[in-house]
């Protein structure tokens, strides 16, 4: 099912209505806007995922986004066969990025000594296996690809995304991703 909204709080509603797998949301709207509107969705009992498909790919978008629980962070300029690509690839559990949004998403994450600080403490609390995980999410990692890396199962592997997910309160893989990152454990 297709559905569209005129701004973030007709989006929530929509989503609690069609239960989508995937939303596109854009950040500027009237009344509540995206990031806010991914935020609520992302406290559902089942969220979808959601790509931020925008014009403005300025740092404090992108990390907010992200940081709010969306999988993806696109540019409108994406050409069309590019974007059903992309998100298809978001869909599978994959996070996208428009490449100005990557750029922008490493300098961020390696200028800011607060969020390594605070980075560093959150993984300290998970196993070496847990770490080995978190940071092959943190390059991108496809779960069969962590597999044949660590020599597990995929179904392993998707046991430890989910545990660890939940041990440090992040929404999705994407948001793992910026953490091992932020927490050093990503070589650039």
């Amino acid at each position: 099912m297709v559905d569209q909204a005129h701004d973030g709080a007709a989006g929530v509603e929509a989503v609690v209505r069609a239960k989508p797998d995937v939303v596109l949301m854009d950040l500027r709207m009237p009344g509540v806007d995206g990031i806010t509107a991914i935020e609520h969705i992302g406290k559902l009992a089942s969220p979808p995922v959601m790509v931020v498909l925008t014009t403005f790919d300025a740092d404090q978008y992108v990390l907010r986004a992200l940081r709010a629980g969306a999988s993806g962070f696109l540019v409108k300029s994406t050409r069309p066969e590019d974007l059903i690509g992309l998100v298809r690839v978001a869909a599978e559990g994959h996070t996208v990025l428009s490449p100005a949004a990557a750029r922008r998403l490493i300098a961020a994450s390696a200028d800011s000594q607060p969020a390594k600080d605070k980075a560093r403490k959150l993984v300290s609390q998970l196993t070496e296996r847990d770490t080995e995980v978190l940071a092959c999410l943190g390059e991108g990692l496809s779960n069969a690809q962590i597999a044949g890396r660590l020599y597990l199962s995929e179904a392993t592997v998707k046991g430890y995304v989910s545990r660890m997910l939940d041990k440090l309160g992040l929404a999705n893989r994407t948001q793992a991703g910026l953490l091992a990152h932020e927490a050093g454990l990503v070589q650039r």
